[in-house]
């Protein structure tokens, strides 16, 4: 097994969803606890081994869990461990080496983090059994990746204010410190991974329902599909606009050129031949257009 083996496993370009908001909530963070400009690069790091950690940790025990189903399906029948090209040993032994990354660098970070870490596992475990009970999958999934920026904000603010970054009060009367920024840019990082899965699994549609799989393309029609992702979307603009982390024209103008992007391409889903790989580009640049005013304001 190399590194590209690997990298194929846990199909690393998907990284390029979660990655921005994780940096995103570092920097939202940063900003509200050190105000003189001051930026942790070693808390940075350990944030960004976390993430891979958990990034892996997610896509290796999905890839376990719904082996036989991936089996069962023409488009996913390839894959490492369906197809028998990588052991069940193996992948739990990936499963174990990402687990320890995402548990060093949340211990890294500190007693908050570390103690928090139970929550994503729990929900990787989850996800990929929802799609058994539920075409609320999709909104499963959403979560996952929601818990990204949050992760990345509570490694900040528990050194800050321990267990009180997430039940204190910033002691202003202003509310929970947390919200609402990053409570509604977690939210809008939901609804949009919620949006991109929904269309994401018109490819399986046949195999879904073929094989009991619940999804939502498969349990309601291509029109419900379409319709109910641009209400997603729409939704997700509204979160990120509410958040508006840098108090800034930029952001706002940034969510609303992605959200018209990423609804306009669902709505010619019908008309565009390739349309799978321009809404995976489209969905996939959306964090990275949001994280340009925080690089270069």
């Amino acid at each position: 097994m190399d590194i590209k083996q690997i990298m194929s496993f846990i199909k690393i370009e998907h990284t390029l969803f979660s990655l921005p908001f994780i940096i995103i909530g570092y920097f939202v963070a940063v900003e509200q606890f050190y105000p003189s400009g001051e930026m942790p690069l070693i808390d940075l790091a350990w944030v960004l081994v976390a993430a891979v950690g958990a990034r892996g940790l997610a896509m290796t025990l999905n890839r376990i869990i719904d082996k036989n189903i991936d089996a069962e399906n023409p488009r996913t029948a390839q894959r490492h461990l369906a197809s028998g090209t990588m052991s069940m040993p193996t992948a739990w032994t990936l499963a174990a080496v990402f687990l320890g990354m995402l548990l060093v660098g949340a211990g890294m970070l500190n007693e908050v983090a570390l103690a928090m870490s139970w929550l994503p596992v729990l929900t990787f475990v989850v996800y990929p059994y929802t799609k058994r009970f539920t075409w609320l999958c999709h909104l499963w999934l959403g979560l996952c990746l929601g818990l990204a920026p949050a992760g990345a904000w509570v490694a900040i603010a528990g050194d800050f204010h321990g267990w009180e970054a997430i039940t204190g009060t910033d002691g202003f009367g202003a509310g929970l410190l947390w919200y609402p920024t990053i409570f509604f840019i977690s939210l809008g990082v939901t609804l949009w991974i919620t949006a991109f899965d929904i269309n994401y699994a018109r490819m399986d549609v046949e195999s879904d329902r073929k094989n009991g799989i619940n999804s939502f393309p498969a349990r309601f029609s291509e029109r419900d599909t379409t319709r109910t992702s641009i209400q997603l979307t729409l939704l997700w603009f509204a979160c990120f606009a509410i958040a508006d982390p840098m108090d800034e024209a930029w952001f706002l103008i940034g969510a609303l050129i992605m959200a018209l992007a990423n609804a306009y391409v669902i709505l010619r889903n019908e008309s565009l031949d390739n349309f799978q790989d321009i809404l995976f580009k489209v969905s996939a640049s959306t964090g990275w257009i949001l994280i340009l005013p925080f690089l270069f304001l």
